[in-house]
């Protein structure tokens, strides 16, 4: 099992770095439409794009999402590269899955990144399924303690367990548990969509559990159902990754249906989101911080210096936004509705 994980790990990067198509690229943020302001009144170099998230202070509202993780150098590199990446920029981030850990220990390494962002905002990363299949408090506890981690992510999966070979389908009765585990933990818990979205239904029984942080996570991006297609069409499968490829809630209308449990949540938005103008929407839609995972993927590969690039080029992006909507601070973009134009 820990082999084959692993292998799975390698496998998912080779697969995004050889279909195109696996990067959705719905731009479902593009239906809306923000207020230009040709006097926004405001110095551009008096804008502070900063927010404060889990007591941590951001340089802007961007977390590094859960990329990957195990026993292999190229993951123990794109971790390293992105943690040190993290702490020079001063972004929040979060790694892959670390069930492999587990089953094969030396995949810890990967995982345990605190020396290279002792400042960064740090999330764990397990599966909420895996309680069906023998985790318990002391499993998400290892995770947390590899990480030094400041809070913990349970990713729930359900499409891309259901379309991959080897998946863990098993999804009944998890809230419950998820609460149990949440009110035990010294961390925040946070559960996240993988790309398929959070629905309403999912929030009312969530939020009736004590779940604050909710990451959307939702359609737009990244298809991970495309990708498991791939990996089943090697053992001679259906085509069931790709029918549902494109399956679920967009980013931006999970925001707006949500938006009616705001303050009683915090939202992450993550899913679809490319660049500063987009984090800009989520913002505005009531999202506390936004999460992108594919755009740091290949320059991990090669450099920290190179994901401080695209990162620079992101807070850019998002200063620029806001100096054309006349907005000089975070906390006056978030549900804004004055901010967006109606057609």
């Amino acid at each position: 099992m820990s082999k084959q994980i692993n292998k799975r790990k390698i496998e998912h990067i080779e697969i995004i770095n050889s279909d195109e198509l696996v990067e959705r690229n719905r731009r479902y943020f593009d239906t809306i439409h923000l207020v230009h302001r040709a006097l926004p009144e405001i110095n551009r170099d008096d804008i502070d794009p900063s927010i404060t998230f889990m007591d941590k202070k951001l340089s802007f509202p961007l977390l590094i999402s859960s990329m990957t993780g195990g026993d292999h150098d190229l993951l123990k590199k794109i971790n390293r590269n992105l943690a040190i990446a993290a702490e020079t920029t001063g972004v929040a981030m979060g790694v892959g899955s670390q069930r492999i850990m587990f089953t094969q220990p030396k995949a810890s390494h990967s995982f345990a990144i605190r020396k290279h962002a002792p400042t960064t905002l740090l999330c764990a990363n397990l599966g909420a399924v895996q309680f069906n299949y023998g985790f318990t408090l002391e499993h998400c506890q290892k995770a947390i303690d590899v990480l030094d981690a400041d809070a913990l992510y349970l990713h729930l999966n359900p499409l891309q367990e259901a379309v991959q070979p080897e998946g863990d389908t098993n999804f009944s009765g998890l809230s419950k548990k998820i609460s149990c585990i949440g009110k035990q933990l010294v961390v925040p818990l946070i559960l996240k969509e993988v790309g398929s979205g959070v629905s309403l239904p999912d929030v009312q029984t969530i939020i009736d559990h004590g779940i604050q942080f909710i990451d959307v996570a939702g359609t737009g991006g990244t298809s991970w159902s495309r990708i498991e297609h791939h990996r089943s069409q090697r053992l001679k499968k259906d085509n069931l990754g790709i029918v549902f490829q494109d399956w679920g809630i967009p980013t931006p209308v999970a925001l707006r249906q949500l938006e009616p449990f705001l303050p009683r949540i915090t939202l992450i938005a993550s899913g679809g989101i490319r660049n500063g103008i987009d984090m800009i929407k989520a913002v505005i839609l009531g999202a506390s911080l936004c999460g992108m995972a594919s755009p740091f993927l290949k320059p991990a590969m090669d450099s920290s210096q190179a994901i401080i690039q695209v990162i620079e080029a992101l807070k850019k992006e998002f200063i620029t936004a806001m100096f054309l909507l006349g907005i000089d601070k975070v906390e006056k973009l978030k549900q804004n509705e004055e901010l967006l134009l109606n057609l």
